[in-house]
């Protein structure tokens, strides 16, 4: 049986999530089956995914993202449309979340169609205290930072993990078009030395034998950096260079981050409020959410 979403004390509780508040009837405080199969890791992206959703609301256009953390967000909201009656239009990052969210239910249109997006959410590889990101482990860097910039606000849901005093642990993925590969990647190797950064080699993406290739039909260098000092200064630069498509470094996108920990707590930290804010998201066990999730 469906949700009422006309019913007054719906968004009342959706409101009281929102600001933090223990509020047990709340969307997001429900409980929520979890199996215990999932790693510490595992739960700690399906909370923050859980705590994201509820900021979803009807007739927005949603901007979705790709890896396991925006799948499990993806599966979330697609529950929601079902149990909830939620009405959205998704604008997926990549083929295989498209997939996915055809799959749950969620109605899917392009970016061209939607034109403005209201919010995007997704995860990322790394962080740092001013929500600087890395992004593009799962390959899809170029979309995503793409549909990102079209919306008014970006939600990045991760684990603790991911959480870094500075950019570069994670390698740095840059998109090159296929043509001339190897001297784009000279290129960036020798400009890597005037560059505020520790590591200076690359490495081309692989799958299995053959180069991963994006949806856009690109190969992706991922740069054994170690650590960035200057993200913004460093994205301008390598965009600057012929070849290059688009690089990881997100910088002033990412408006809020959901942390998400093994015990269901999360923490909310929202650049534009400069707050910080602690929850739960109560959960139980065997959630049939996961059951056929492989991402």
């Amino acid at each position: 049986m469906q949700t009422d979403r006309t019913n007054p004390n719906f968004f009342m509780q959706r409101l009281a999530c929102r600001c933090g508040d223990d509020y047990k009837g709340a969307n997001h405080s429900k409980n929520r089956p979890m199996p215990e199969e999932l790693s510490p890791i595992d739960k700690a992206k399906y909370v923050a995914a859980r705590r994201a959703a509820d900021y979803v609301e009807d007739g927005m256009r949603v901007g979705l993202g790709t890896g396991s953390t925006a799948a499990w967000l993806v599966r979330c909201l697609g529950e929601m449309v079902r149990d909830e009656g939620l009405k959205i239009r998704g604008v997926p990052t990549s083929t295989r979340t498209a997939d996915l969210a055809r799959k749950v239910g969620i109605e899917v249109i392009t970016l061209d169609e939607a034109r403005w997006l209201d919010l995007t959410i997704d995860g990322a590889d790394e962080f740092d205290p001013d929500l600087n990101l890395i992004k593009g482990g799962g390959g899809a860097l170029l979309h995503e930072k793409i549909v990102a910039t079209a919306s008014d606000q970006m939600i990045v849901i991760a684990d603790a993990g991911k959480e870094v005093e500075h950019l570069g642990a994670f390698p740095l993925p840059v998109e090159v078009i296929p043509l001339g590969w190897k001297t784009t990647q000279s290129l960036i190797e020798e400009t890597l030395v005037s560059m505020d950064v520790m590591g200076r080699s690359s490495s081309l993406r692989m799958n299995a034998e053959k180069p991963f290739i994006t949806d856009e039909g690109n190969y992706i260098l991922d740069l054994h950096l170690g650590r960035i000092g200057n993200p913004r200064q460093f994205a301008l630069v390598m965009n600057q260079m012929p070849g290059v498509v688009e690089n990881g470094i997100f910088v002033d996108i990412c408006d809020t981050v959901i942390i998400g920990f093994a015990d269901g707590r999360i923490e909310l930290r929202d650049l534009n409020e400069g707050s910080v804010r602690q929850g739960v998201v109560e959960v139980a066990e065997n959630d049939n959410l996961f059951t056929d999730l492989a991402d």
